[in-house]
């Protein structure tokens, strides 16, 4: 009968450490042509939020020109950004020559 195989030690003092991806946040940007009716529908249909939390950002990005709509990860953020985009432009203001939303996604390090 053979001897049972002898298996190395392993070395469990490692000092590697995990680093977290740095979190991301989808950016809504200030237009001039979309109506605020339309950014809160968008909001709500991607995000699932409440009319009063679509409108405080909505207000944020009309004030301010830019509003941080939701922070995580960015495979999720790039995502949502493309969602928001994919609502297309605000059919009350195609003759205005209306785009889709503007949205970035941006590192909140």
């Amino acid at each position: 009968m053979a001897a049972p195989a002898v298996l190395p030690e392993l070395d469990t003092d490692t000092d590697t450490q995990t680093r977290r991806q740095p979190p991301y946040a989808v950016i809504l940007h200030n237009d001039d042509i979309t109506s605020m009716d339309w950014v809160i529908l968008v909001l709500r249909k991607v995000f699932g939020y409440t009319v009063e939390k679509c409108f405080e950002l909505m207000i944020d990005a009309h004030e301010t020109g830019r509003s941080i709509v939701w922070i995580g990860s960015l495979e999720v953020a790039e995502l949502k950004a493309d969602q928001m985009i994919s609502c297309g432009a605000d059919p009350s203001q195609s003759q205005k020559g209306a785009k889709p939303l503007r949205v970035t996604v941006e590192s909140t390090e």
